[in-house]
């Protein structure tokens, strides 16, 4: 055997403790110790994208800024609970029913000509049930879309679907109010149900399946307990319209903003159909509730 020079070979690898250390192709990102956020990131995009794009979501994900828009709609739906609740002193939480039906934000079908309130009633809830449903809902799937698809693609669905179910809750419920974030919360319900069908081939099949059927059920018996609290329960009160919950079409019919990742939606022409879509549909409706409505 030849000499061997010592002074010449690799150094142990191992640190002053005698712990093995890891050279910096086992480490991620070239030494750095990945840290809750990245690990949070890389689990949405299991949860949201096809394996084809999650190193491209990941190569520019960042939790900074965090998903303001749901978050802030979160904040400020749960503050306008808690006010009403607060300045009308009620009996218990768990229905809040002068103070709201007299707020300036509640859809009420005698006060259609304050064009907000098509869009303001969302902030304000009938009950504790109702609030912590829209939510739980809005956050769970919010935060996910908001992360891969920005806040600009989330709030356009998010506010389509509240001006949906005002306006469509006008034209099919007329004579009933309105009050509730139902119909923004289903516009996400939809369009997160579109991306697991579009992606269903390219993502885990169980995750695909437990997503939809997941989604199915919870639309199903969120839908039945509000159209018994439409025309079957014997409460006394205005009756609060069911029609909202189809802001769900609306998330459906905008689901190119959350189907393809990646793709500029000025040149997707589905985009600009859907567009067109939903502008004929206000007009139609405005219209409706001009010269036919009911409630005149």
């Amino acid at each position: 055997m030849g000499d061997i020079d010592v002074e010449q070979q690799d150094p142990f690898p191992v640190d002053r403790d005698g712990n093995k250390v890891r050279s910096g192709a086992d480490k991620p990102d070239g030494g750095r110790k990945v840290g809750c956020c990245e690990k949070f990131q890389e689990s949405i995009s299991k949860w949201m994208l096809p394996e084809d794009l999650r190193s491209t979501y990941l190569e520019r994900a960042n939790c900074c800024p965090p998903p303001i828009f749901i978050i802030l709609i979160s904040i400020v739906e749960l503050g306008l609970f808690i006010y009403y609740a607060v300045w009308k002193p009620q009996k218990q939480w768990v229905t809040l029913e002068e103070g709201i039906w007299k707020s300036p934000l509640t859809y009420k079908p005698d006060h259609r000509q304050e064009a907000w309130r098509f869009i303001s009633y969302m902030f304000v809830h009938a009950g504790v049930e109702h609030i912590v449903g829209n939510l739980f809902m809005q956050l769970l799937l919010g935060i996910p879309l908001e992360l891969v698809h920005k806040g600009f693609e989330v709030g356009m669905v998010y506010l389509a679907g509240v001006i949906a179910g005002s306006l469509a809750s006008s034209i099919f419920d007329p004579l009933s109010a309105l009050v509730g974030a139902s119909g923004g919360v289903y516009a996400l319900i939809g369009g997160y149900f579109m991306n697991a069908v579009v992606n269903f081939r390219e993502m885990i099949p169980l995750l695909g399946v437990f997503r939809i059927l997941t989604i199915v059920v919870i639309v199903g018996v969120d839908f039945g307990f509000a159209i018994y609290r439409r025309f079957v329960s014997d409460e006394d009160g205005i009756k609060v319209s069911f029609v909202a919950h189809f802001g769900v079409v609306a998330g459906m019919t905008l689901a190119t903003l959350f189907s393809d990742y990646n793709k500029k939606l000025l040149k997707d022409p589905r985009f600009w159909l859907c567009i067109v879509g939903f502008i004929i549909f206000i007009i139609f409706a405005a219209l409706y509730n001009i010269f036919l409505s009911p409630a005149s």
